[in-house]
């Protein structure tokens, strides 16, 4: 049996491809039954995320195009268009490359958490769909194990390597809590909807979004139960902001410093953070002259960026050879399991013996023999019988001069030297 998986990612295919070879939640479960269901396949899990597609498999074969033709024939895609921008590892390259996909060293921003939640919603959903085995599952269950380790060991997801992450964690530097505060958030792109999620995970207690098209920021806001404004309206909601992040296309000025100074009176003087992430900038320069008022810009938050890319880059190596370490202890484990049987069989032999035994003993009571003569005779004849076959064995061994297996035995039994 083989670990098979094929994948493709951001580094191996446009979007163009990503986006066709994705499997959204409502056709998930089928899908992975289908797959399931072809006779070379035993087990299977998918990952779509909108950055990778990945396929699971314990196979019969190592061969990859059957699964590759599975994949094309159920997105509808001609194999050979797609095979150009597919990976794919079998055995200890697949263990590898899951734990260091759940670790985020294999995603576009270096140590980012959100993989690791996808990789478990994988899981969840193969287990759900009845695909997963004894092999794929608890290979999750190490991968999981190896994320953990690498986020408790490491600094990797430590510091912020976004913008809009590094406004936030600013923010809460500067707030207490962000529960008591509100913020008013300046466009409806993506840095904006970044700012807006990470605003919300760490418990914001109001968002405003306000864009130039009302209903673009009413659609942002109410994914994070905000309220959305036209930009014509900033004036009136400017005083209410203790956060303003801006990031828009505009290529004048926005807010002013007259506009912030009229707010900043208004809110009597309580202090205003302001995040600047736009080229050209949203808030005039000459904004930061003011008192209450904490004025960044994107190239600000950049130096602390690149610090601390440099910093995951470090923290990488480390969690590099964490993976190593975790990789052997799976792969032991897969050895392990080739004894399962012998160890089973071994057992069922025992417990035959143990159940023998026992019914003499039982019988020997019934028939008036003291308890303690009946359990001297039942060790001496427990005993016999469950050395009586070995040690034939092990002396044929030495009459046939098999030095290994009478040496395999002193280790399998841990036997001590007698005089």
């Amino acid at each position: 049996m083989t670990l098979l998986a094929v994948g493709i990612n951001y580094n191996t295919a446009p979007v163009s491809i990503r986006e066709r070879l994705a499997f959204p939640a409502e056709i998930l479960e089928s899908s992975l039954q289908e797959l399931w269901h072809l006779k070379e396949i035993s087990e299977a899990a998918i990952l779509s995320t909108c950055n990778r597609t990945e396929f699971y498999c314990k196979t019969s074969t190592a061969n990859k195009q059957i699964l590759i033709d599975w994949v094309a024939e159920s997105r509808n895609i001609d194999p050979a268009e797609l095979t150009p921008y597919l990976y794919c590892h079998t055995d200890s390259q697949l263990i590898r490359h899951m734990f260091r996909v759940a670790c985020g060293l294999d995603s576009m921003i270096l140590g980012e958490p959100q993989i690791l939640g996808q990789m478990k919603t994988a899981y969840q959903a193969a287990y759900e769909a009845g695909t997963l085995g004894k092999q794929l599952g608890k290979l999750f269950q190490y991968t999981f194990s190896a994320a953990k380790k690498v986020r408790t060991d490491t600094a990797i997801g430590s510091s912020p390597v976004s913008v809009a992450f590094a406004a936030v964690q600013l923010a809460q530097q500067i707030f207490d809590k962000l529960s008591e505060q509100t913020a008013l958030l300046i466009g409806a792109g993506e840095t904006i909807e970044l700012a807006a999620r990470h605003l919300s995970q760490q418990g914001i207690g109001r968002i405003i979004v306000a864009n130039r098209t009302y209903d673009k920021a009413h659609t942002l806001a109410s994914q994070f139960n905000g309220y959305a404004i036209a930009l014509s309206e900033l004036p009136t909601h400017l005083a209410e902001a203790d956060i303003v992040i801006s990031s828009t296309a505009s290529q004048l000025p926005i807010l002013g410093k007259g506009s912030v100074e009229s707010a900043i009176k208004k809110r009597k003087h309580k202090p205003v953070f302001m995040v600047d992430l736009a080229v050209p900038r949203d808030i005039e320069a000459e904004v930061e002259q003011l008192r209450d008022v904490y004025l960044y810009t994107i190239d600000d938050l950049q130096n602390t960026i690149d610090q601390n890319m440099n910093s995951r880059r470090q923290a990488a190596e480390q969690a590099e050879e964490i993976i190593d370490t975790q990789v052997g202890y799976f792969l032991a484990w897969l050895r392990s399991q080739g004894a399962q049987s012998t160890i089973r069989d071994y057992r069922h032999q025992a417990e035959q013996v143990r159940d023998e035994a026992l019914q003499k003993a039982l019988a020997l009571l019934k028939n008036g023999t003291s308890p303690e003569e009946t359990l001297s005779r039942l060790a001496y004849s427990l005993t016999n019988k469950l050395i009586h076959t070995p040690s034939i064995q092990i002396r044929e061994a030495g009459e046939n001069e098999r030095h290994d297996l009478v040496a395999a035995a002193r280790e399998i039994f841990k036997l001590k030297q007698t005089q």
